[in-house]
């Protein structure tokens, strides 16, 4: 007989080109409104791709778009895919602090309950800002404002972001707050390389990712978690001026073969959304949270 092949977790972060960290320090928060919108054709574009393989996944979705596109938010929902807060203006939660944060994670969570009609139980925070060490307030936060699950930590280092000492694997960073699914990393040598997707998907050759998701699944017998912006499918994106070259380099690179990457990911393995594939991991959580 067989055996049922492992699904991984399919995630998607909905934001627009311009709220990208990297370009935090040229484009102010208060031009937003004045910038070219990308974020509800390139999220359509998804929505498209995805329907054509066949598979649902996890959209965590800044409170902002949401407001802005309601129609998105419901063609999300009505696909069958799991609508997820990104919290509401991508600000970095330990740049916010513990009251501020409390409030961006409450706004986003009702705007998005609103829109699409449905419970919004899972949270990513914005460039994955979220640390056991820098916010140890932030699990406890989300379980007491109605949240289930965190998949906010990315068990490497980086500097951005990372949380190097973190397990790997689904866990409950503080017995009052909800459940952490990191992003899937490898072991190499001692270390934890990553390999859920994001800008490491498009800079690094495709057969790395292929090999860490097949080592995740066949080795460590277990599901792993894939994420990308709507904007790594559209190459003829804005370039705004002043950006460093580090940030361009990350922001730009590999995005005309990112749709064509995606779509064989898609083929070769099995996917699905995040409260699917790790619904007995989020149950860790289910008495702190409700």
């Amino acid at each position: 007989m067989t055996p049922t092949p492992i699904r991984n977790a399919m995630s998607v972060d909905v934001e627009d080109w311009f709220q990208v960290q990297a370009f935090a320090g040229v484009i102010a928060r208060a031009s937003w409104e004045t910038r070219e919108r990308r974020v509800e054709a390139n999220t359509h574009r998804v929505l498209d791709l995805f329907a054509a393989a066949g598979i649902t996944g996890t959209f965590f979705t800044l409170g902002w778009v949401a407001e802005r596109h309601p129609a998105l938010i419901r063609r999300i929902v009505a696909e069958g895919h799991e609508l997820a807060s990104h919290g509401y203006g991508h600000e970095l939660v330990h740049a916010m602090g513990e009251v501020a944060f409390r409030a961006d994670i409450r706004h986003a969570r009702a705007v998005l309950e609103d829109t699409g009609g449905v419970r919004v139980a899972g949270y990513r925070a914005p460039t994955f800002s979220i640390s056991t060490r820098r916010t140890p307030w932030a699990h406890p936060a989300l379980g007491e404002e109605g949240y289930l699950y965190s998949s906010s930590i990315f068990p490497v280092s980086h500097d951005l972001y990372g949380d190097p000492s973190a397990p790997r694997r689904p866990h409950l960073p503080h017995p009052d707050g909800v459940t952490e699914i990191p992003m899937t990393t490898v072991r190499v040598l001692g270390r934890s390389l990553p390999c859920s997707g994001g800008g490491w998907f498009r800079l690094l050759p495709y057969t790395l990712t292929r090999a860490g998701f097949s080592h995740v699944n066949r080795r460590e017998g277990r599901s792993g978690v894939f994420y990308f912006h709507p904007w790594e499918i559209d190459p003829q994106q804005p370039r705004p001026d002043g950006a460093g070259r580090l940030s361009r380099f990350r922001h730009y690179t590999g995005l005309n073969g990112m749709e064509l990457r995606l779509t064989r990911l898609m083929r070769e393995f099995h996917w699905a959304r995040i409260d699917e594939v790790f619904s007995r991991a989020i149950a860790m959580s289910l008495p702190a949270a409700v």
